[in-house]
């Protein structure tokens, strides 16, 4: 095997030691990673919020266990793939052994492995992101049409994993026609790979329209709802500290765009980063949604800063300049990640608090950082449901009815008793609701304990209706989330199930 070979393969078993020993055993999953878990078991070409890619990956998980490990394993998966295309970009880019380090450890040393940590749509749309930069760079240099396919493929890898990379089509698509690339226009296989990406993405898109383009509704209340809080200040500072230990090497790209004659046929790269990203704060998005841009111009500054250290009396600085990522990084391991207990954390909030991090929000310091706290506390709410449930003759014939999906996921995942299916009116559980069986009794999950309003409203409607219990973990953001099990309907619960979801979706 190749020196550099050996080289590489250390660098992504790196990566993925990181991912694992970063999070300590205390915490459970958090509360966004159990809705994508669960619809493994409702395999179809789209979902409320997110298209189908992520719900093959947990049917994989599925098949292997479903198992934490493997939970984890595939965000991890998906980062190091990002560290090879990168280092195979390096590599295209002629750059040698300083380069090709100098890339790897911007990546592994940076807010990708709090990314990669949590089993979500994100790392493998930053992997479709940095790959379709490189099949546009393979083309640029080689003129095979062969890679204008592989470019139809992965879009349509990325789009069927989230529409997000629909920005990065927009704002490559001027970047290419104001650059002298833009004969690519001209060439018909352009137009063959673009058929086949709409061909690919097809099922997806009809299944959108047979459910209404939920999209378009979850849009509309994302906008609604978060993106009319984002601060477009707030967006560009956070674009500054996701690559921070590298960010004079992300700097070295564009000033190589600029300067560097060799990379003066890549400018098409600087374009479509201000074209994507400069739609993205016209749309006040989320600071993450821009990451996938960064980690291709990681690729070009690093080729550019080992050109600029070549000459002998410069090269001593190379150690150095490897050695900043990873001094930069060093410190947030401190607070960035869930590494240490949630009693240690209380004890010794103070660089926690410094960095705001224990803000939530509702706006007030907690003891925990809010991402944490959304990762304790699941599995006591499981267990304690399977008591609820024990305690029910007709078990066949209960309901588990959550207010949220966290809560809904966590139960179906945690739960001792594989028969139970929680269910939610939130996000696309409420279509997963199993009607054609009837309920006599719920158990139902509800976020806060409001002093037993509960018993008040669902009296009418069962002969009995008792307060069982609620999540004690004080760490836990769910703290105080009540169970009530609720038995003998006395009215057709699922002709009132019925007309709620309808309502509900109509709503939506």
């Amino acid at each position: 095997m190749k020196t550099k070979h050996i080289v590489l393969c250390g660098l992504i078993l790196l990566k993925f030691v990181l991912q694992y020993i970063l999070i300590d055993p205390v915490y459970e999953l958090h509360r966004d990673e159990f809705l994508h878990l669960d619809q493994a078991q409702h395999l179809a070409w789209g979902y409320t919020s997110v298209p189908p890619f992520t719900s093959w990956i947990s049917w994989i998980i599925l098949q292997l266990g479903n198992g934490v490990f493997w939970v984890k394993f595939f965000p991890a998966l998906f980062g190091a793939l990002t560290l090879l295309v990168v280092w195979k970009t390096i590599e295209e880019l002629k750059g040698g052994w300083f380069a090709l380090l100098l890339g790897a450890i911007s990546i592994v040393f940076s807010s990708l492995i709090r990314i990669n940590m949590l089993y979500q749509p994100n790392s493998p749309d930053i992997l479709a992101w940095t790959l379709l930069f490189f099949t546009i760079l393979k083309y640029i240099n080689t003129e095979n049409s062969k890679w204008l396919w592989y470019a139809g493929i992965t879009f349509a890898f990325g789009f069927l994993n989230k529409y997000n990379i629909v920005f990065l089509l927009i704002g490559l698509l001027p970047a290419i026609l104001i650059s002298e690339h833009r004969t690519i226009f001209r060439n018909k296989q352009f137009y063959y790979a673009m058929g086949l990406a709409a061909l690919l993405v097809m099922p997806n898109l009809i299944w959108q329209y047979l459910n209404g383009f939920p999209v378009f509704k979850h849009l509309d209340e994302l906008a609604r709802t978060q993106l009319v809080n984002v601060n477009r200040f707030d967006f560009v500072k956070e674009q500054l500290l996701f690559f921070m230990g590298s960010l004079f090497v992300i700097l070295a790209a564009f000033v190589a765009f600029v300067i560097y004659k060799p990379f003066r046929k890549y400018r098409i790269f600087g374009l479509s980063f201000l074209f994507t990203i400069s739609l993205f704060i016209y749309l006040k998005a989320k600071g993450y949604y821009a990451i996938g841009l960064y980690p291709i111009f990681l690729a070009f500054g690093a080729v550019y800063l080992e050109q600029l250290l070549s000459g002998k009396r410069i090269k001593y600085l190379r150690p150095v300049i490897l050695g900043i990522p990873v001094l930069m990084f060093l410190p947030m391991i401190q607070i960035a990640f869930p590494n240490r207990t949630p009693q240690e954390i209380r004890q010794h909030p103070e660089k926690y608090k410094a960095f705001g991090l224990l803000r939530w929000e509702d706006g007030k310091d907690h003891d925990l950082p809010q991402d944490f706290a959304d990762m304790q506390g699941w599995k006591e709410l499981a267990q304690k449901v399977d008591l609820a449930m024990a305690s029910i003759p007709e078990k066949e014939h209960t309901l588990v009815l959550c207010d949220n999906y966290g809560q809904a996921g966590a139960i179906n995942y945690y739960s001792a008793n594989k028969n139970i299916s929680a269910v939610s009116m939130n996000a696309d559980y409420i279509n997963w609701f199993k009607l054609d069986q009837e309920i006599r009794n719920v158990i139902r999950v509800k976020e806060i304990d409001d002093n037993g309003k509960e018993l008040v409203v669902s009296k009418p409607y069962f002969d009995r209706v008792e307060r069982f219990g609620e999540i004690t973990n004080e760490f836990a953001r769910e703290k105080g989330t009540s169970i009530y099990v609720l038995r003998n309907g006395k009215v057709d619960i699922n002709q009132i199930l019925r007309k709620e979801i309808a309502e509900r979706k109509s709503r939506k």
